[in-house]
């Protein structure tokens, strides 16, 4: 018999690339909760409680608001971006 696991894409994350390539994939859904779920699973990848100790925030209010039921504020989100060495920007949308 086979045993199933839920799906981690943390996982499959192995380089910096990757970590990239994912992010900006949940970027492009616009759908708030899958982009808090893809941050979050980097944050875990990176380690959730040193995530936590360089935003001051709580682990487990990361944990929460970088759920796939979360809904980090901008300010959150930012603090995120910032202890993994990333930063949010913008540009103008592709054509359809």
């Amino acid at each position: 018999m086979t045993e199933l696991r839920p799906f981690d894409a943390a996982t499959y994350l192995t380089t910096e690339e990757h970590i990239l390539y994912y992010l900006e994939a949940a970027m492009e859904g616009n759908d708030p909760k899958h982009i808090a779920s893809a941050l979050g699973d980097v944050a875990r990848l990176k380690g959730m409680s040193e995530i936590a100790r360089k935003t001051g925030l709580g682990r487990q209010a990361l944990y929460n608001a970088l759920s796939e039921n979360g809904n980090p504020t901008l300010e959150t989100l930012m603090a995120v971006l910032n202890a993994l060495g990333l930063e949010l920007s913008v540009q103008p949308k592709k054509a359809a």
